[in-house]
């Protein structure tokens, strides 16, 4: 137990330093050893640097409270739509190195690396240094890497040393590792579950891992078990290298204060959320079948439509007149809305194109060659750089105060 040959397996796994705040000061270089948080939409810190955190920041604290507590701090509103494509980027680079990667979320990945230095003729950790100096380089962004026989091991090694850290964690030095480590912070341990296991004596990930398999099996889920044998050195959870190939929706949405009935506000705030939607698919190599708009009032009653798109597309030119035809049916005069919001639905690949009898698909291919020069100066010169002109009032307007109304913002749901 807890001595095995060094990697029989070699499981990597990478965490992005503070990765929201880290995208701002790559796009932002004159934040860099700045006190930065994001969340100003939101009116929480979502995320924070290390050098906020330092000064006392917190996630989850209240905006309100931040200004008067840190006034030095600086506040930024969440970009998430660029948070994902360096996460995308990210990942590619560990891709250069293997096969086998595995999105576990945002800023995380894994990655089986068994094998790869016979054919990379590179150490596991000359890998790693690749792996670090080239995100660094390229997206000027830093991660911290960990290395280890398998998961739960490889996630306790990427937190050793934070930020721009790399550590390794062989089979025969694993019991050197989890006596320092504390049982709340092993991946997936939830405070009851901490709370439980310090009831019964077990306080780090050594006094766990050494508890026989039976003891696990009476007093904790099967998870648990699994945990207990990644812990032991053990090969368990394995990696899924399938990319996300299928969705259902991309959606965007955003509270706004104060509500307002205002057409022009409102229409530009749709544009403005069909073109990110529309954005994000094109980068997937996808186009929608459906797309759903909404508006929400103060009473929290939702006025929505649903249109369907001949053909399948992903460029706004072509949605945008569809919704605006719909939107007077839609709209409530002296109606005050908080919040609006565009889905696009039933996405399908690019490749899938579906002849029409009135031109609309010759259309949509003008305006596809068109959005791929678009994109291209957009990932030089920042998003928004081209845009509808239906756009341009919601681009303009003063943003303090909103935030996303969805948790999970323009993230793609499967």
């Amino acid at each position: 137990m807890l001595s095995i040959r060094s990697f029989p397996k070699a499981i990597l796994h990478m965490d992005g330093d503070a990765f929201f705040v880290g995208c701002e000061m790559a796009e932002h270089p004159e934040l860099r050893g700045k006190a930065v948080v994001t969340g100003g939409e939101r009116g929480i810190v979502t995320a924070l640097s290390y050098e906020a955190k330092a000064l006392g920041v917190t996630r989850g604290l209240p905006i309100f409270q931040l200004k008067k507590l840190f006034p030095s701090v600086i506040i930024r509103p969440g970009d998430y739509q660029t948070y994902a494509l360096y996460s995308q980027k990210m990942f590619d680079v560990v891709r250069r190195y293997s096969d086998d990667v595995e999105e576990y979320s945002i800023d995380e990945c894994f990655a089986d690396l068994t094998g790869m230095r016979s054919l990379l003729k590179m150490t596991y950790e000359e890998i790693l240094e690749h792996i670090k100096s080239d995100i660094k380089r390229e997206l000027k962004i830093t991660v911290s890497l960990g290395l280890a026989p398998n998961k739960v091991l490889a996630k306790i090694a990427s937190k050793w040393q934070k930020p721009d850290g790399l550590t390794m964690i062989p089979g025969n030095k694993i019991h050197e590792f989890l006596p320092k480590i504390s049982v709340g912070s092993l991946w997936g341990v939830g405070p009851s579950s901490s709370h439980f296991l310090q009831k019964k004596g077990v306080n780090n990930a050594y006094e766990f891992a050494t508890k026989d398999e039976s003891w696990v099996s009476h007093n904790l889920s099967k998870p648990f078990v699994s945990m207990w044998k990644e812990l032991n050195g053990h090969h368990v959870h394995q990696i899924d290298p399938k990319m996300k190939d299928t969705y259902s929706s991309i959606s965007r949405t955003r509270t706004f204060y104060p509500a307002t009935s205002e057409e022009a506000f409102l229409i530009s705030q749709i544009s403005k959320h069909l073109e990110d939607v529309c954005s994000k698919a094109r980068r997937f190599d996808l186009t929608a079948k459906k797309v759903s708009v909404f508006l929400k009032t103060k009473e929290f009653r939702y006025h929505s439509c649903e249109i369907k798109i001949p053909g399948a597309a992903s460029v706004p030119e072509i949605i945008m007149p569809m919704i605006l035809r719909e939107f007077a049916q839609m709209h409530k005069k002296g109606t005050l809305y908080r919040t609006a919001g565009v889905t696009l639905h039933e996405l399908v690949s690019s490749s899938v194109s579906q002849l029409d009898l009135f031109g609309e698909s010759k259309q949509t291919d003008k305006f596809n060659a068109i959005h791929k020069q678009i994109d291209v100066l957009e990932a030089k010169f920042g998003k928004g750089v081209v845009h509808l002109g239906s756009t341009d009032n919601a681009l303009k307007r003063v943003t303090l105060g909103t935030e996303f109304e969805d948790p999970n913002r323009d993230l793609l749901f499967l």
